[in-house]
């Protein structure tokens, strides 16, 4: 199992403090907007936006909130903002790609904002080109676990759409397929009668570092401080962390 889907996890299941319940709040809301603005407001007609609906319904987000992202995105109500999508790459220690997706509407805040949180935890912004190479773009789509419901289950449920792998993560099972896939694997997941938690596109990566407790503490404070800045979205590293190291860092 990739660093990323252990960290996602353990991420999912620490108690939610309210400063980062409210910026997460403000990530997901901002992702619906944007969606809505690039492929229409009506979810029916954009898989992007009924999933970034789901997502953010998954975590909370009050429905007036989305109802009103909706609405900015699509030009329905006044107030939206220009966002635009940066893809900054960096070294983290021990030599851990980076992949860091921001959605920002000021590129310079965002470049800097990244640059500072990188440097300051032991990492090194790098040229583009030089990490993402090292991440191929897949669909992945979270199934939470129910009563009787196995890995086989959800892989026939799923075959013919695409998929590529199942994954048991503890208390979901991560789908993943090629990100042309995603939309295909998520309708027959839900078709099935899945329980979808998520379905995003994600970079998941080809070759994987292994840390030790040290290394695996360092990596993680710099991703943690990386994703807490307002423009990231999402922050993909290609960590290999074993279950009893991310016991031991994560308590």
């Amino acid at each position: 199992m990739s660093g990323h889907s252990k960290w996602a996890t353990t991420k999912h299941k620490k108690a939610v403090i309210d400063a980062r319940r409210g910026k997460l709040f403000a990530k997901l809301v901002k992702t619906v907007e944007v969606a809505a603005k690039t492929g229409g407001g009506d979810p029916a007609g954009n898989p992007t936006l009924a999933d970034a609906i789901a997502k953010a319904k998954s975590q909370s987000v009050p429905n007036d909130n989305i109802d009103r992202a909706v609405k900015r995105g699509s030009g329905e109500l006044a107030g939206g903002a220009s966002y635009e999508e940066i893809t900054y790459e960096a070294y983290g220690p021990s030599g851990v790609a980076v992949l860091v997706e921001c959605l920002t509407d000021n590129r310079n805040r965002a470049a800097s904002d990244v640059r500072v949180a990188i440097t300051r935890n032991g990492g090194t912004v790098a040229d583009p080109g030089s990490v993402s190479y090292l991440f191929n773009r897949k669909g992945v789509v979270l199934v939470a676990k129910t009563p009787g419901l196995s890995e086989d289950d959800v892989l026939a449920a799923v075959l013919d759409a695409g998929v590529e792998e199942v994954n048991d993560l503890g208390d979901s099972f991560e789908v993943v397929s090629e990100a042309t896939d995603l939309n295909a694997v998520r309708v027959a997941a839900a078709d099935a009668g899945l329980a979808v938690s998520s379905a995003d596109l994600s970079w998941l990566p080809s070759v994987s570092v292994p840390l030790d407790e040290e290394s695996a503490r360092k990596v993680l404070k710099l991703v943690e401080a990386v994703e807490d800045l307002d423009d990231v979205q999402n922050v993909w590293f290609n960590a290999d962390i074993s279950d009893e190291i991310m016991e031991l860092v994560s308590a």
